[in-house]
């Protein structure tokens, strides 16, 4: 299944979750929910992920180095400053994020399946592929950042 390595953008992967998930919402409104401060919470997660996205991209622009998850065999340096001090792959996390706060948006218990899809996928498509780029690249670097900070949080 290598197939699916690094070829679809995360933010195309996000952004076609966030579709099902509403979808399933609308489709299956028997699972739906309604609790007391949804709103704020959803706003809060999506507020906190869209930022976390930012200071991750600002590390990079900060370090001259690609930001395409494409082409991770690209990176002209190892980002280890910064946010990436408390996860590997913020980017990733603040998408994790912003897809909770939509799914409690939305509250619709069914669509809270396609939160660990998203982890899955990134976790076997896109985050794998580019930690063996980046230890190729980078070596024991790369292998002493990763014994130190966590993946996702």
């Amino acid at each position: 299944m290598r197939v699916l390595e690094l070829k679809v953008p995360p933010l195309a992967v996000g952004a076609l979750l966030a579709a099902l998930i509403w979808l399933v919402s609308r489709l299956v409104p028997g699972f739906n929910f309604v609790f007391p401060g949804r709103e704020f919470l959803a706003l809060t997660l999506a507020i906190a992920g869209a930022m976390i996205i930012v200071l991750g991209v600002a590390s990079f622009r900060r370090a001259k180095t690609t930001i395409n998850p494409m082409t991770p065999e690209s990176s002209s340096s190892l980002v280890i400053s910064g946010i990436y001090k408390l996860s590997r792959n913020p980017m990733y996390l603040g998408f994790l994020l912003v897809l909770v706060g939509w799914a409690v948006f939305l509250s619709n218990a069914l669509a809270f399946v396609f939160v660990p899809a998203f982890i899955f996928y990134m976790n076997r498509f896109q985050i794998d592929p580019e930690e063996k780029a980046l230890a190729g690249k980078f070596g024991q670097e790369f292998v002493d950042y990763k014994s130190r900070v966590r993946r996702w949080l």
